[in-house]
C-alpha cells in the first residue's frame, strides 16, 4: 500500500478517505462547504476557461478529455473578485503563454493541474493534496488492495520523506527498507520539495522495473542506495495463526475495503478454537479507512463506546462510538505496535487503551493525528483535504509524538536480519500472565 468521476463541482461526491458510517456523511459535507468556499471558487473560473478550449470542435465532452496546447487555451472570467485577487493568477498565465521559448509545446490542462496542486501545497500540510485522473486511479487501487510499486507505505516525519511501513514479503521489505527510514533522493531526484503524492507517482511504476532510493536508514547516520524492483502487490489485511496455549496471533496490515469481512472471518475462527487469549498485531499498519476501524473496534469494545474524537478547525469536537457486535471484550488482549503503527491502527490501538485497559507492547506508533476526506472532481480528478484532528477517547491527541507503549520492546537490526521477534516474545509472556 502507498499512502485514500465526472461531476459538476455543485453536486460533487464527497467520498472519505477515513469512511465515515453513513448516517455521519451529511454532517462531513457541511464541513466541506464552510471550509473549500476558496476552492470552489477557483474550480468555477476553471470550468469556465474550458468552454473555451472546445469552441470550434463542437463537442465540449470530447474535448475536455484532449491535452490543449497553451496557445489554443481561451480564458474568461480573468479579472480581480472582491476578496483575493485571481487577476495575478492571469496574468501570469498571459506571460507564460505570450514569451515562454516552448509556449506552443505546453499543455494548458497540465499546467491547470499544477496550479491546483501548487495551490495546495501551500497549505504547508502534506496529506492535502491533488490527484490528476491517472493518479486518482491508481489512488482508488491502493484502497481496493492491488497496485505496481514497491509495497511501502510512505508519510512525512520531522519534514522528510519516511517509510510508515513496508508491506509483508513486498519487495520494500526484501531490498531492506524498514519502518522509520528517511527517504532523500528518487533516482537522481532530490524530493525535499515534493509532496508524498508526487514523492510516490515518481517511485511507482511497471512491475520488472527499477527503482533507484537514497535512503538514511532509522538509526544511523550514512546515507545508503538501494535498488528496488517493482512488482504487482496483493495485499490481504488479516492474518491468523495460533500460538502456544491456544492463543491466536491476529494481525492487521492495513484497514482497506475488506478488511472487516477478513477480521469478521478470522473472529469466526478464534471463537470456534475456544482461544483463550489474542494478540492483536498492529504493527506496521499504515492505517486506511476509518470506518472499518471503528466495525473492528466494535468487536472488541462494548456498544456505546467513544473509539475516537474528532476535531474540526472551530475546536468543535464530535465522537464516534462502538456499533455493537463485540464478542472478543471477555477474552484477555494484548496489541502490538510500533514505529509503522499509523492513522486508523493508531486509533484502534487507542481505543482499546482507554477503554478496555489494552496492554500495548513494542515502540512508540508514528503518530499520524489527522483525517482527509476524498472529494471527486470533473474529467476523473479529485482533491484530499485534511479536515480534522483525530484524539483518542481520553482526549490525546497524538500526532507527531505518537502513542507510547506500556511494555517498551525495541527491534535490534540483528533481530531483523535473524529473524527474531523479541516483541512478540514478550507478548506472549504478558498474554499469559493474564490468562492466569
Amino acid at each position: 500500500m502507498e499512502e485514500i468521476k465526472q461531476e459538476e463541482c455543485k453536486e460533487e461526491k464527497v467520498e472519505p478517505i477515513y469512511t465515515y458510517p453513513e448516517k455521519e456523511l451529511e454532517h462531513n459535507r457541511k464541513i466541506f462547504k464552510k471550509g473549500l468556499a476558496i476552492f470552489f471558487i477557483i474550480a468555477i473560473v476553471f470550468a469556465s476557461y474550458t468552454i473555451g478550449f472546445s469552441r470550434g470542435k463542437g463537442n465540449d465532452a470530447g474535448m475536455a478529455a484532449k491535452n490543449v496546447p497553451l496557445e489554443q487555451a481561451i480564458l474568461e472570467n480573468k479579472t480581480a473578485t472582491n476578496g483575493v485577487d485571481f487577476s495575478l493568477f492571469w496574468k501570469v498565465w498571459d506571460i507564460v503563454k505570450e514569451k515562454h521559448v516552448n509556449r506552443n509545446d505546453l499543455d494548458a490542462q497540465k499546467m491547470v493541474y499544477g496550479a491546483i496542486s501548487g495551490m495546495l501545497k501551500a497549505t504547508g500540510d502534506p496529506y492535502t493534496s491533488f490527484f490528476d485522473p491517472e493518479e486518482n486511479k491508481a489512488f482508488s487501487q491502493d484502497l481496493g488492495g492491488s497496485f505496481d510499486g514497491i509495497g511501502a507505505e510512505l508519510g512525512v516525519k520531522d519534514n522528510l520523506l519516511t517509510v510508515i511501513a513496508p508491506l509483508d514479503g513486498s519487495p520494500a521489505q526484501k531490498a531492506g527498507l524498514r519502518a522509520g527510514d528517511k527517504i532523500l533522493k528518487i533516482g537522481d531526484k532530490i524530493i525535499s520539495d515534493m509532496t508524498i503524492d508526487e514523492s510516490v507517482a515518481l517511485i511507482r511504476g511497471k512491475k520488472g522495473t527499477e527503482v533507484k532510493l537514497t535512503i538514511l536508514p532509522n538509526g544511523e547516520k550514512d546515507t545508503k542506495e538501494i535498488s528496488i524492483i517493482r512488482d504487482t502487490i496483493e495485499v490481504k489485511s488479516v492474518k491468523l495463526e495460533f500460538k502456544d496455549n491456544n492463543i491466536a496471533r491476529i494481525e492487521i496490515t492495513k484497514f482497506g475495503e475488506n478488511t472487516d469481512k477478513e477480521f469478521n472471518a478470522a473472529v469466526k475462527t478464534v471463537l470456534a478454537k475456544n482461544t483463550k487469549g489474542i494478540i492483536l498485531d498492529l504493527r506496521n499498519d499504515p492505517g486506511g479507512l476509518l470506518d472499518k476501524a471503528i466495525t473492528i473496534a466494535s468487536r472488541m469494545i462494548p456498544i456505546g463506546k467513544v473509539v475516537v474524537m474528532e476535531e474540526d478547525a472551530a475546536g468543535k469536537r464530535e465522537s464516534f462510538s462502538t456499533e455493537g457486535g463485540d464478542t472478543l471484550s471477555s477474552i484477555p488482549m494484548v496489541v502490538l505496535i510500533n514505529g509503522g503503527s499509523a492513522s486508523a491502527s493508531e486509533i484502534l490501538a487507542g481505543a482499546l487503551r482507554d477503554d478496555q485497559g489494552t496492554t500495548l507492547i513494542g515502540e512508540k506508533s508514528f503518530g499520524k493525528g489527522s483525517v482527509q476526506e476524498l472529494i471527486d472532481l470533473p474529467q476523473g480528478a479529485s482533491v484530499k483535504v485534511t479536515v480534522a484532528k483525530w484524539l483518542t477517547p481520553n482526549g490525546d491527541y497524538i500526532m507527531e509524538k505518537g502513542i507510547s507503549p506500556d511494555v517498551e520492546v525495541k527491534m535490534t537490526p540483528d533481530d531483523y536480519q535473524n529473524n527474531k521477534d523479541p516483541q512478540l516474545d514478550k507478548a506472549l509472556e504478558v498474554l499469559q500472565e493474564k490468562m492466569k
